[in-house]
């Protein structure tokens, strides 16, 4: 008898609610975050018609509810070809939560799989079990005999074995009692969630990560023993947490940003008309924002944005399909184990603002060009001088409250006559007095003054009244002097004293002297008079002789000092102000499409970016030399990209480089979690800061934060340094490398070598090798970066040998992977479960004899089809047969998983 399969396909795997319980069933779980039971399956002597055939065998699984009696379709394995005893590398895993009790039975349906492409099969029979004869079964196996359609004739057997990870019957036996509680309870305390204190109420990841797919497989290895292999993948909350926090950041910047041209007062006409123009675009993108976050916060359902969701306005802040990929493996036997994650993002891109133009890094090279163009109208600025504007403003939000606050507290130490105090609070304010000082030493500001005091009406008309007055024999003098201001980048005027702005600037340092000054006498005062004489009389009782005229002596200096302080940021920030003015000039309506899409792009990266720190600091914890790295020298982001360098990709390749450069404006904080008595207690990262400057707080409870060095304990912020390569692989790229330009690709991949081998020297000059992992592969990391930069220099077609040697370059300095595509579901998944592979192989020992088929189990029947299905409704990657004969040999999917789908 042959079927065909007309299941849909959302039956495949599917969670069932918990059900009301009329009696009493007996629960297995046992821990909270582990899977509630994972078996493995084998068949024996099956026999099909005609009995000479070998059968292509796969097990169809179907769990029946103890209290309902109905059946429901849970999962299957892979299918093994051309053999009667078939072991299937795919298991069952049933995840925590899941409502399965020793009375609940299993149905396993074997079919022999005629045409994989149609989906044919025929029925060669089933068996049932209960759990809780599984469970209770000596060894945790049973063998059950498989009744076929007639009930007749002989099929043969299906096997059932409880899996354990790290575990298999023949190394039990090999294992005192002690050992084996020791590696069960390393094994639990390695899964995906954990808990982080006693109770068990609040999970760190609980509120970062949901909706968790579980799969496993047991592999064989090159010594005869088995792999337990585990392989999840989770939607991440941050998809949408971080966006919404990035727009409110957004829409306050830039509404410090128009009362900021407001105050700079008076303007002549042509520069007011420019800080007009420039406020209503301003106001329009406030009001863009808004809508755009109002729409955020309505939002309910999945926390992440499927494929199909690219082209909504509403979601462009939001990161494509992002997601945790991790695979936890164990062999007990090699004494190995590791945890293995990646990231998979789509690439952060504006699809819908479209690629007409180009990406991010075309459109802002031209845009410089037209603002050197038109810097007859405006005064020309730099990039380099655009950033240092950003970077003095940025300077003055941070600096400014520390000096005030770092003030009060001198102040207060005074007051309390304490003198560790007094001395602690004058360091603090030495320190960032004199940053701040250093943050106006730049000649920017100075010409930026004198431009600004060239822009005020007065100057106009003064100007305007000499000409009038001096016109006879001055016209060509006069049209010489505009011919060369309009060359200048740079306004000069005679008449403009430099030396004020030195006064007031210099003013600062010189109070913080005097403050010192008086601290030191103070102190050498106090030393020299243990305690105060109590029966002086009252001419000796004046304010400075006194033991608590330390307040009165310090105040009127501090008072000074502020004063000082708020006049360098009145005038500074001003001509910071009109030098962020000019980098509109050229184009306003262009310059802030820019700024938009800039925003837009950096949103879907760093989503991604905290994705993965939260992962990787949950994960190393308790590793004191990752911590060390991360204090040290930050931490390595890897993306890996797989856009082509044609059409629409090479635009999204130009948009994703720029969004992951912008993370170099990211730093990390580790923070004590102020935890209520709520089980919903919110662990979510918090993002602060303005564009140029981002601080995110990762929050971590009393338990887990009291492991973490002193150094992070005390706030130091923790850089990370973000590297991005692409080979693009699919037959888009073919046609760029035959007809097209590549350069792209070739100049990204060049420029990010030189920051990986920046990484690598500043982490060899600062560490020692013992922080970094102890892999079974011992490459030198000398070899690999020759590799590398060998591979880079050659310029060979789809040379995704450069990916390979990435991500164990990545693997090897304790880095975070990310990988990512256009829509991060079909080609990262060729290449996500190509890496874990490739792991299993060198790291873990998989048999050789069975790399493809591993690789192949993993594409059918693992979390990536899932993926796929959760994306676009269909358990499909979006490839065809034609597209797939350029693609590299190892990323091109088994028959039957592919065909016509949306991407």
């Amino acid at each position: 008898m042959e079927i065909k399969d007309n299941a849909s396909p959302d039956e495949v795997h599917q969670i069932l609610p918990l059900p009301e319980m009329q009696s009493p069933l007996i629960d297995i779980s046992k821990f909270l975050f582990e899977p509630t039971l994972e078996f493995s399956l084998a068949c024996k002597e099956l026999v099909t018609t005609p009995r000479d055939r070998k059968p292509n065998a796969f097990v169809q699984i179907t769990v029946i509810k103890p209290t309902q009696q109905s059946l429901t379709r849970y999962s299957n394995t892979e299918t093994v070809e051309g053999t009667r005893d078939p072991v299937f590398l795919t298991g069952a895993t049933f995840p925590p939560g899941y409502p399965i009790y020793e009375e609940t039975r299993v149905k396993l349906t074997v079919y022999d799989v005629k045409e994989k492409s149609q989906d044919t099969r025929s029925f060669l029979g089933s068996a049932t079990f209960a759990i809780g004869d599984l469970l209770n079964s000596e060894e945790q196996t049973l063998t059950i005999n498989l009744s076929p359609l007639d009930g007749s004739s002989k099929v043969g057997t299906i096997v059932v074995s409880n899996l354990k990870m790290g575990e298999n019957e023949n190394e039990e036996a090999d294992q005192t009692p002690s050992e084996a509680a020791s590696e069960k309870s390393a094994l639990h305390g390695s899964a995906l969630h954990r808990t982080i204190n006693d109770a068990g109420k609040f999970s760190l990841l609980d509120s970062v990560f949901k909706n968790i797919i579980w799969k496993v497989y047991r592999l064989p290895t090159a010594n005869g023993r088995w792999l337990c292999v585990r392989e999840q993948m989770a939607e991440s909350t941050l998809s949408f947490h971080i966006p919404k926090q990035l727009i409110e950041l957004f829409i306050q910047e830039d509404t410090r940003r128009l009362q900021d041209l407001e105050e700079l007062g008076e303007l002549s006409s042509h520069w007011d008309t420019l800080r007009q123009n420039v406020t209503i675009h301003y106001q329009q993108m406030i009001s863009s924002y808004q809508e755009v976050l109002a729409e955020l916060n309505k939002f309910s359902g999945s926390s992440f944005k499927s494929s199909c969701s690219r082209g909504e306005k509403k979601l462009e802040f939001v990161p494509v399909n992002l997601h945790l990929q991790r695979m936890q493996i164990q062999n007990n036997s090699a004494k190995t184990d590791g945890v293995y994650d990646v990231v998979t993002i789509g690439a952060p891109a504006a699809h819908i603002r479209g690629f007409r133009n180009g990406g991010l890094r075309r459109q802002l090279y031209r845009f410089e060009g037209e603002k050197r163009n038109s810097a007859y109208q405006y005064i020309y600025y730099s990039p380099e001088d655009t950033t240092k504007a950003k970077e003095v403003i940025t300077n003055i939000y941070k600096l400014h409250p520390r000096i005030l606050s770092n003030t009060d507290l001198l102040l207060a130490a005074a007051r309390h006559h304490s003198s560790d105090s007094l001395k602690d609070s004058l360091k603090t304010l030495s320190e960032i007095t004199e940053q701040f000082v250093h943050t106006f030493e730049d000649q920017l500001v100075r010409s930026a003054l004198l431009a600004l005091h060239k822009a005020r009406p007065s100057y106009v008309n003064k100007k305007c009244s000499t000409l009038v007055n001096n016109l006879e024999g001055t016209e060509e003098q006069s049209e010489n002097s505009e011919r060369r201001s309009s060359k200048d980048s740079i306004p000069h005027h005679a008449e403009y004293d430099e030396e004020d702005w030195d006064r007031v600037w210099v003013n600062v340092g010189k109070s913080l002297n005097c403050i010192i000054a008086m601290v030191d006498r103070l102190l050498e005062q106090n030393d020299c008079r243990p305690e105060c004489e109590p029966n002086s009389s009252p001419a000796d009782q004046s304010p400075s002789s006194q033991c608590d005229n330390w307040y009165e002596g310090l105040y009127p200096l501090a008072v000074t000092l502020k004063d000082c302080v708020n006049e360098v940021i009145n005038r500074a920030k001003k001509a910071m102000v009109f030098v962020l003015l000019q980098d509109c000039g050229s184009n306003i309506p262009q310059a802030l499409a820019l700024h938009q899409r800039r925003d837009i792009v950096f949103s879907q990266a760093l989503a991604g970016l905290v994705c993965g720190f939260v992962i990787k600091l949950h994960t190393c914890l308790h590793d004191p030399g990752f911590l060390l790295q991360l204090h040290t020298v930050g931490l390595l982001v890897q993306f890996e990209g797989l856009l082509s360098t044609y059409s629409e990709e090479i635009g999204m390749l130009e948009d994703m480089s720029v969004a992951i450069t912008d993370l170099q404006k990211v730093s990390f904080k580790v923070v004590e979690a102020q935890l209520e008595e709520s089980a919903n207690a919110d662990l979510s990262p918090l993002v602060t800061g303005i564009r140029d400057f981002y601080t995110v707080e990762v929050q971590l409870p009393s338990k887990l934060f009291e492991v973490l060095p002193q150094v992070i304990k005390d706030g130091k912020l923790l850089r990370v340094h973000p590297v991005f390569f692409n080979i693009g692989i699919n037959e888009q790229q073919t046609l760029a490398e035959r007809f097209g330009d590549i350069s792209l690709q070739e100049i990204i991949n060049q420029e990010n070598l030189k920051l990986l081998h920046k990484y690598y020297k500043s982490f060899q000059e600062k560490l020692s090798t013992d922080c970094l992992p102890r892999l079974q592969t011992q490459i030198d990391l000398k070899e690999l970066f020759q590799s590398l930069s060998e591979n880079i220099q050659a310029r060979k077609r789809k040379n995704v040998e450069i990916l390979k040697i990435t991500a164990s370059i990545c693997r090897r300095l304790n880095g975070i992977r990310f990988t990512s595509c256009k829509s991060a579901k079909d080609r990262t998944s060729m290449s996500v479960t190509l890496e874990q592979c490739v792991i299993l192989q060198e790291e873990h020992s998989l048999h050789p004899d069975y790399f493809v088929r591993a690789l192949d189990c993993m594409r059918r029947e693992g979390c990536r089809i899932e993926n796929a299905q959760k994306n676009i409704k269909c358990r499909k990657y979006a490839f065809n047969s034609i597209q797939l004969m350029a693609f590299p040999k190892y990323y091109r999917p088994p028959d039957g998983t592919y065909g016509k789908a949306a991407t």
